[in-house]
């Protein structure tokens, strides 16, 4: 399709669009009323394209982009994004990653409504709850889309989805994995409507990680690392699970115990035939 009309070079760090591209990148509430966040880096952009996002907006800095990446332009033009080259200074004003390489795009915001998420008939689900860090969002959502989960859901999260930092930390996969978040008791609703099994990781669980059933429908719910899981989840989990650990530590960070679970229910769903 026919991209949007391309708008004028953009050179002042005074420009109000500079501003209100600074506010989507440091203010929840300015991304949540405008349902946009950002996107930064070449090969993030690229990745969330190829999922089907569609920019609304694209900047990009001339001096910073490498020649053979410069095709990027046209693509993000096509998919129906205006397109404004800016000033080193407006991208270093606007940019969030160190060592920005010119690409920054205003895509919708990743999250879906719990409704809206399509399960498959043996869905495996992450749960993340309290999380905090957008380091820990981005590395859990790498790991969820490498192990096909059919959705990550973020229960009472602090954190959410569209945090640049957590788009960055993700590189990109955030697009690619569906994703939402709602209060603990609505997440908890949810997988009981759906017929998923409630496996709760925890340092006091009752059931080690290679003896618990992953194969089937169920839901591994991670806590944030300073307080855990909440009493809601330990009191209304199916089961609840320990990762066994031989070193005088009782815990791992929050997207490690994540991946190591995520990856057991892989290897329990390759052997018996998916």
């Amino acid at each position: 399709m026919a991209g949007a009309a391309d708008s004028a070079d953009l050179m002042s760090t005074a420009n109000p669009r500079v501003k209100a591209l600074v506010r989507l990148r440091s203010n929840r509430r300015a991304r949540v009323d405008a349902g946009s966040t950002l996107v930064e880096g070449h090969d993030e952009l690229r990745l969330a394209l190829r999922a089907g996002v569609r920019p609304t907006e694209l900047y990009w800095a001339p001096s910073l982009v490498r020649d053979e990446h410069r095709g990027l332009v046209d693509d993000v033009r096509d998919a129906g994004a205006r397109v404004t080259s800016v000033s080193r200074d407006v991208f270093d004003r606007i940019a969030y990653r160190e060592g920005p390489d010119g690409w920054l795009a205003v895509v919708p915001d990743p999250g879906s409504a719990l409704g809206d998420i399509v399960l498959g008939p043996r869905p495996l689900v992450l749960v993340a709850e309290g999380i905090e860090k957008p380091g820990n969002i981005g590395a859990m959502l790498r790991t969820a889309e490498a192990c096909g989960v059919d959705a990550v859901v973020g229960a009472s999260t602090v954190t959410d989805f569209g945090n640049p930092n957590a788009v960055r930390a993700s590189k990109g996969t955030v697009f690619a994995v569906p994703v939402a978040s709602a209060p603990s008791v609505e997440v908890l609703d949810w997988l009981r409507a759906h017929g998923i099994r409630v496996a709760v990781t925890t340092p006091a669980g009752t059931t080690a990680l290679g003896d618990t059933r992953l194969d089937g429908p169920v839901a591994i719910v991670v806590g944030a690392e300073s307080t855990g899981v909440t009493d809601l989840w330990l009191d209304n989990a199916d089961e609840t699970v320990v990762i066994p650990m031989r070193g005088k530590v009782n815990s791992l960070n929050a997207a490690t115990a994540g991946a190591v679970a995520l990856f057991e229910a892989n290897r329990q769903r390759d052997a018996a035939g998916r």
